[in-house]
């Protein structure tokens, strides 16, 4: 068998090494925290203004198509997790449907997507971090809340984001238990600051400022300044503020009861979150008029402060800084699981898949990832990061609609323990609003996307494809 065709089996993929095995020890309400921990974050916090600037009031739009989207992903990860319960997420599931090179490619994928959104939200959690210091008077020096590129305002280092990085990955390193504990305290506290923020907006709810309601049309179009505008542009950025069910998925080995805990946490996290983030956007962009927000690095907090509520801005705000790590926490999670599974496999280095054998996570593995994002989140600015990490999402959204399909059809009497409905569409409407999205992505992320990829390829045909499992003939392949 060609070496870019060989498939690992679904029961080698779920039978581990006994020092190589993850811990089991959370259960659903663990696996929906970390959904919607992951999920309601820097996208509805503080890219509701990015995508604001893009779409105008039609940015409530934009999140119904990214949400849209989603749901056929998160369907169709839903089927796949549950009958594949093993880490790796879309990585895993494309060995056993796609073959081993698109199953590193979709993995060199999700090495980007978990990097930059830890990178991104880090720099969106440092904004409001540097938004309520400057409010308590004690303001930190601009060299250091902004990094050298992407900015108009470069500094020397984003120092508050590295800093968070830092204190998420110490907190995944005490365990995979307790940091998840952690993460649902702090989870109800993020969501209770957006239902604040809907009470205070709300009220000044005027239809005037939705007219009109999409100046900048639905496609994705340039303006006079050059810069991409349109409800499809701001989709392909707010796309970022939907996935996060996808980190769920890597959470499979470590769940006490997969074939049902999976489905509740990825597909419960998607549908709480879609609410959350509809009413969230009407409210803001019915308040005021978008411009006002849309150029603010903290345009929650920046609302309720304009309206007159200081001190719920300062609540906010306070709330963001406290709760938006739960989003660094289930990223990093993810991230980790998917260098540890990679190196498991073979694709990577062997010596980076080991587990604490008191902790039963892989701290080594934490401890490399953070800093490689704390690198990333000091030196590069929000909007950047967030439309590179959606490339790599969309790709491994892909893989995972055509996993679905062809598992479906070539091993369709396997045993599912969650089979998504009219799979035939879900697993269409994944591919093709994934690809409509990353057409929507500005230019030059598309570039740098296949810059990625192609270097991931040179990785790939000079050491993974010599030393996964089956190459080492410690596996036969599928």
């Amino acid at each position: 068998m060609a070496f870019w065709n060989r498939r690992r089996s679904i029961e080698a993929i779920t039978s581990f090494e006994g020092g190589s095995r993850l811990k089991a020890t959370m259960s659903w309400p663990h696996l929906i925290a970390l959904g919607v921990g992951a999920i309601v974050g820097t996208g509805i916090y503080t890219l509701i203004g990015v995508g604001a600037a893009k779409a105008g009031p039609a940015v409530m739009l934009a999140f119904l198509v990214a949400g849209l989207v989603c749901v056929f992903a998160a369907l169709a990860y839903a089927e796949l997790a549950t009958m594949i319960p093993a880490s790796g997420s879309a990585y895993t599931y494309s060995y056993a449907a796609l073959g081993e090179m698109l199953a590193w490619v979709i993995g060199w994928s999700l090495i980007l997507e978990y990097s930059l959104v830890v990178s991104a939200v880090a720099v969106g959690w440092a904004g409001y971090f540097n938004g309520f210091m400057e409010s308590i008077g004690w303001a930190l020096p601009a060299a250091l809340t902004s990094g050298p590129f992407g900015t108009d305002t470069p500094g020397i280092v984003n120092l508050p984001a590295v800093g968070i990085v830092g204190v998420v990955a110490g907190m995944l390193m005490l365990g995979t238990r307790e940091s998840a504990t952690v993460n649902a305290v702090l989870v109800v506290i993020k969501v209770l600051a957006l239902i604040a923020f809907v009470a205070i907006a709300a009220p000044h709810f005027d239809p005037a400022n939705l007219q009109p309601f999409m100046p900048f049309g639905f496609g994705k179009t340039v303006d006079s300044n050059g810069v991409e505008v349109g409800v499809m542009a701001a989709a392909a950025i707010i796309f970022f503020a939907f996935y996060g069910f996808d980190a769920v998925s890597t959470a499979a080995e470590e769940t006490r009861n997969p074939k049902r805990d999976l489905t509740i946490g990825i597909v419960g996290s998607m549908v709480v979150c879609i609410i959350i983030y509809m009413v969230v956007a009407a409210a803001a962009v019915g308040s005021m008029p978008f411009g006002q927000f849309a150029g603010s690095p903290e345009p929650l907090a920046f609302i309720a402060r304009t309206l007159g509520s200081e001190t719920a801005a300062t609540i906010i705000a306070g709330a963001a800084i406290i709760a938006l790590p739960t989003v660094l926490l289930a990223f990093m999670y993810g991230q980790s699981r998917i260098f540890f599974v990679m190196a498991r496999d073979g694709m990577l280095p062997r010596a980076l898949a080991k587990v604490s054998a008191k902790r039963g996570s892989p701290v080594l593995m934490t401890g490399v990832t953070a800093v490689l994002m704390a690198v990333v989140a000091g030196l590069f600015s929000l909007g950047e990061l967030a439309a590179l990490a959606n490339a790599g999402t969309l790709a491994a959204f892909i893989a995972v609609g055509a996993s679905l399909i062809v598992l479906r059809i070539q091993q369709p009497n396997r045993e599912r323990m969650f089979k998504a409905p009219a799979w035939p569409l879900v697993g269409a409407g994944a591919i093709l609003g994934c690809i409509y999205l990353f057409i929507s992505l500005p230019v030059s992320t598309q570039v740098n996307f296949f810059i990625w990829n192609g270097a991931g390829l040179v990785i790939y045909l000079l050491f993974a494809r010599r030393n996964t499992r089956i190459a080492k003939g410690e596996e036969t392949a599928a």
